[in-house]
């Protein structure tokens, strides 16, 4: 795969994902919906890593991996489909743009990584103004959506855990093999919560997007989105990398816009800039910085 196409199809699938979420549950349970996305991505995961004989392991250090890797992609995905219910899809994508400023903070704990310079303290204070700006209107007019993004400020930490916990764990698997035992193990938990929440049989509409939306999650949200983003991640520097959690927010805002009449409140317009702001500080603070002080001498 070419770099450039890789790096398109990392911004494509990111930015369609939360419409995806939102559109899979118009006729479906939502947690349904993922149950069935994982499943379908599960199956076709088997075939591949089978067919590019990549070794899949179900014991010690990969296991305890795809265990941390859950808490991504069944805990925060749950939580995230259930928000998607009352929260812009536009909205998703900008709060699940805070994850890597997130794992920064928790890294720094669990992983022992090197303290954080003060322009990256400065950008999470940036991105939390922007936290209050979004919570502070739904709090003070009693909104249905604060449940919402309640729930979405959880799945981001846990999202956000599941990256950390996995480096951690250090299981040294083939990205496509983390993915898809990660997959596989998911596809029980989201049967079952979707059995306790629901359990009713559902009746798949055609003419309504929620199936197509539940296949296009699994080919490519699942499966193609993955492969891409680690490729590119091998291949290009992590700044530019870091350039997609700026860039999908806004075409998936527009995207919500245009195809879900999501509304672009002055609020959530607000509260987005200011978090978006505060991620290219943390990214390119430091970078900023040694121009001014070139600039200056």
């Amino acid at each position: 795969m070419h770099i450039p196409a890789a790096y398109l199809t990392v911004v494509l699938v990111w930015a369609t994902t939360p419409l995806g979420i939102a559109l899979s549950g118009a006729t479906l349970h939502p947690i349904l919906a993922g149950a069935l996305r994982m499943a379908i991505a599960a199956v076709l995961g088997l075939l591949l890593v089978a067919a590019l004989r990549i070794p899949l392991r179900w014991r010690g250090p990969a296991l305890r991996s795809y265990g941390w890797a859950l808490l991504g992609v069944y805990a925060a995905l749950s939580l995230s489909y259930l928000a998607a219910q009352s929260v812009p899809s536009g909205l998703i994508s900008v709060l699940y743009g805070l994850s890597p400023m997130v794992s920064a903070v928790l890294a720094r704990w669990l992983v022992d990584e090197p303290a954080m310079p003060a322009y990256k303290w400065l950008a999470c204070g940036i991105a939390l103004t922007g936290l209050v700006v979004l919570f502070g209107h739904d709090l003070a007019v009693g909104s249905a959506r604060l449940s919402g993004l309640l729930m979405l400020l959880v799945a981001v930490f846990l999202f956000s855990l599941s990256a950390v916990m996995v480096k951690r764990t250090d299981a040294r698997s083939h990205p496509l093999a983390q993915t898809v035992g990660t997959v596989v193990l998911s596809v029980p938990l989201f049967v079952l919560t979707w059995w306790l929440l629901d359990g009713q049989a559902p009746t798949l509409d055609w003419a309504s997007p929620s199936p197509w939306a539940v296949l296009y999650l699994a080919v490519f949200g699942s499966l193609l989105g993955f492969v891409s983003y680690f490729h590119v991640l091998h291949h290009l520097p992590a700044s530019t990398v870091a350039l997609v959690t700026l860039i999908t927010p806004v075409f998936a805002m527009a995207l919500g816009h245009w195809f879900n009449d999501e509304v672009l409140s002055a609020t959530v317009l607000q509260g987005s800039g200011l978090i978006l702001v505060g991620l290219a500080v943390f990214f390119f603070g430091g970078r900023w910085k040694a121009v001014g002080k070139v600039a200056a001498s």
